[in-house]
């Protein structure tokens, strides 16, 4: 279906592909595989069209090609869902699904149509409505094609990308990390999807760095380290050890024993019958108590969705409180600002790192003393010193294996992994007494996600309470000492990690309080 050939792409300060040879068949799910900034997404990117090779050939169907956007990789039958999805969130998924058709009645680039769009008269899409009623029901990609997609949930959205790609009859299937935002089921469904598409001779290209997922639903896999291909594999002759060695090139440690942490008896954050509201005005929240202890981790686990987010913006004070009490060490700092949360010893691991944990356009630098920006230390005459605060940088990036090409460079450049290194050097380099970790490894690859444990189990020996908020179950077990199980915004049950059960987890998980 696909050849590329010795494909060479730089950017500033790196290679991101250098000489790279891969090949994709009909009738296979091909898994490619790698840590952050390994060159997987860029090499995809090149083959929808979104960036154009330094050096290398294309071949679609044994025909040499030229793709210079994803317009001419849509007209070879390319199509490409990305990690953070391309979706126009006030129109309606038939809507999303006919932008740039040509073949309907209603046309982009028909000036009426546009006139309604903005006035927010629904369009008429009779034919993209019946047409995605069928790919949904052919393939088990139920969506409303009349929902507005700002109302859809994050798996729902991703079925309308998928089913965009499906409209457009794409026969190779390019997904980029598309289960870093599922749950376990959701996930499961896009498996059965992607094995269906195989079953019919196209050709689907996951791009991942989990593991387990690799093992499931994978023909073959091809492992890109530092921009070259060190490995390709069929899925079968392999195992997860080896694919992670691949990836890293060392042993990764899987440590199997129970977390060693001993909490200090007193309380330093403690969430007393806390309800809040979401963005929509809907109770997020309902009387929720919690209490945390110097050098104890406490998991709240739970289906995304079930408050986890609005309980940590409550704690970070970027959501107000309706009812309740939120103490820090003792003090009263219910609907405190954000400012007054760090002044008073919070942390905070932003589930958006992209969007709330870093300043993208701003340098790494200045990224890394945003939240200690008064502090005389980088002062000097009442200006921001920048010699203190490139020597502060360069420390960090050091002391947290931070890869990037200079520390002036925008902190847009970093991979995902690097970026959450710098998010929490910003914020352990302050010694937090509170760490609220939202999501903290989520999207990562085996090497970056052994770096952030260790780091969280390094500040629990050194006495901060933790609160992490995780949607990977594993994560929660491992790392935890106790466990807090939110359902609909309430607390299901607490329990010890180490005498928790994954059954019993579920169950509250799933909304059955513990008896």
């Amino acid at each position: 279906m696909v050849e590329m050939k010795r494909i060479t792409k730089r950017f500033p300060g790196v290679v991101a592909n250098n000489g790279i040879d891969f090949s994709l068949y009909g009738g296979e799910v091909h898994a490619l595989l790698g840590e952050n900034g390994a060159g997987k997404t860029t090499l995809m990117n090149i083959l929808y069209g979104l960036y154009k090779p330094d050096a290398g050939e294309i071949f679609v169907r044994g025909k040499r090609v030229s793709i210079k956007s994803p317009k001419d990789a849509i007209a070879l039958k390319i199509a490409m869902v990305h990690q953070h999805f391309e979706l126009v969130t006030t129109l309606t998924v038939a809507e999303n699904v006919g932008l740039g058709l040509r073949t309907t009645k209603w046309s982009p680039f028909n000036f009426e149509n546009l006139v309604k769009m903005v006035e927010g008269i629904p369009l008429k899409l009779d034919s993209v409505v019946k047409k995605v009623n069928e790919i949904a029901k052919e393939y088990g990609l139920p969506v409303d094609p009349s929902a507005r997609v700002a109302q859809l949930s994050v798996g729902e959205r991703q079925r309308v990308e998928i089913i965009k790609a499906l409209y457009r009859a794409a026969n190779t299937l390019i997904l980029d990390e598309p289960t870093s935002v599922l749950t376990s089921q959701e996930a499961e469904g896009l498996f059965h999807f992607m094995r269906s598409m195989a079953a019919e001779g196209r050709a689907v290209v996951i791009i991942t760095h989990k593991l387990p997922e690799v093992m499931a639903v994978s023909d073959r896999v091809t492992v890109l380290r530092h921009g070259v291909v060190v490995a390709r594999l069929e899925t079968k002759n392999t195992n997860p050890n080896q694919l992670a060695e691949k990836m890293v090139g060392r042993e990764i440690l899987h440590k199997k024993e129970l977390p060693d942490g001993r909490p200090s008896e007193k309380v330093i954050l403690d969430i007393q019958q806390v309800s809040a509201l979401n963005d929509q005005g809907i109770l997020a929240l309902q009387n929720v108590s919690l209490s945390l202890r110097p050098g104890e981790i406490l998991g709240v686990a739970g289906v995304a969705g079930n408050g986890q987010t609005e309980l940590a913006e409550v704690l970070t004070g970027m959501r107000k409180v309706t009812i309740g009490k939120v103490l820090v060490q003792g003090m009263d700092l219910t609907n405190a600002s954000p400012r007054e949360m760090i002044e008073h010893g919070v942390g905070h691991i932003p589930e958006d790192r992209m969007g709330l944990g870093l300043v993208l356009d701003m340098s790494i630098a200045e990224n890394l003393v945003l939240e200690v920006r008064t502090d005389p230390r980088y002062e000097k005459r009442y200006l921001i010193d920048n010699e203190q605060v490139h020597i502060n940088a360069k420390h960090l990036v050091k002391e947290y294996s931070i890869s990037c090409p200079s520390v002036d460079a925008p902190a847009r450049t970093l991979s995902g992994g690097n970026m959450q290194k710098a998010i929490l050097a910003k914020v352990l380099s302050r010694n937090p007494k509170v760490l609220i970790a939202a999501q903290p490894t989520s999207g990562l690859d085996v090497g970056a996600t052994e770096f952030i444990e260790e780091k969280l189990k390094e500040q629990r020996k050194l006495g901060v309470g933790i609160l992490l908020i995780s949607s990977d179950l594993n994560e929660i077990m491992s790392l935890s000492d106790r466990i807090a199980c939110v359902f609909e915004g309430k607390i299901m049950g607490i329990v010890p990690a180490a005498t928790a059960k994954l059954e019993e987890i579920g169950l509250m998980m799933g909304g059955v309080a513990k008896s």
